[in-house]
């Protein structure tokens, strides 16, 4: 049976990756997280849920560290923001736990802390900005389109919820790297956020990058490759955010053999080159 500390425990992912684990034969929650000093502290995980009573009780983050050793958590998964992630990234590997991250807009520096952290500790990590296998297969697509497509014009379009803090999307981002690594592009160099004014003809290498916010849509992403006379667009849609946590519940299973003290993808958890 695995283990399995959440975080963000009452929100939106977070509540559904715990409805999903109490479905599972195989894994447990056995601590459930919020922001320090939450006023949900002391309710239980489950009812918070919309679920039955799991008799474990929400906690701050401010008690992160002695709910990892208490609980004897083996596996620690965050949905929540790229700043408390880092530094609960940062207590889990101390503690000797595994992680799985599905938070989204990490800078460079944090990432390169969360990495850091995981070798040093000598932990399992699963990080990925988007968890969707679905979109993982996406990924997979770009990375052999790209090369055949090179001389293309290329535009990625994410639309997210209203609600989304971060633009554009880490799964946006994620696919502007694979592509961009594949045809030998520097990122710092050829990624366009957005057009405005007279920006110009359009350079042979430059990937643009656009983001759409509105109502309550769920994540679409859409990479075109336009060459002359013919358009091909490969695309992906959620339709529910239960997509990214069946993805969760691979990786779950996927961490605690992983190799230890490097990040994983979803490539590594679903086996796709």
């Amino acid at each position: 049976m695995i283990k399995v500390a959440v975080t963000g425990a009452a929100g939106r992912m977070g509540s559904g990756i715990i409805r999903r684990i109490t479905q599972q034969d195989d894994m447990e929650v056995v601590a459930a997280i919020e922001i320090p000093n939450s006023p949900l502290a002391g309710k239980d995980a489950g009812l918070q849920a919309g679920i039955d009573e799991l008799g474990i009780e929400i906690v701050g983050a401010e008690k992160l560290e002695e709910t990892l050793k208490a609980s004897g958590a083996e596996v620690l998964v965050d949905f929540t923001i790229a700043p408390a992630a880092v530094e609960t990234i940062r207590i889990a590997t101390s503690c000797g736990v595994n992680v799985v991250v599905g938070t989204t807009g990490f800078s460079d520096e944090q990432m390169a802390e969360n990495i850091k952290n995981v070798k040093e500790n000598n932990v399992g990590a699963v990080i990925s900005s988007n968890m969707a296998i679905g979109v993982n297969v996406f990924f997979n697509t770009l990375k052999k389109l790209a090369p055949l497509l090179y001389d293309y014009d290329i535009e990625i379009i994410e639309a997210h919820h209203n609600q989304k803090k971060d633009a554009p999307s880490g799964t946006a981002m994620t696919a502007f790297e694979v592509i961009a690594n594949e045809l030998d592009r520097d990122p710092e160099e050829v990624g366009v956020y957005g057009r405005k004014g007279l920006v110009g003809k359009r350079t042979s290498e430059e990937i643009g990058v656009h983001a759409v916010r509105g109502g309550d849509i769920v994540g679409d992403h859409t990479v075109m490759f336009v060459g002359e006379g013919e358009r091909l667009e490969v695309k992906h849609q959620a339709h529910t955010r239960e997509v990214f946590i069946a993805g969760v519940i691979r990786a779950i299973r996927y961490v605690p053999a992983a190799e230890k003290g490097i990040v994983s993808s979803m490539n590594d958890v679903l086996g796709l080159e």
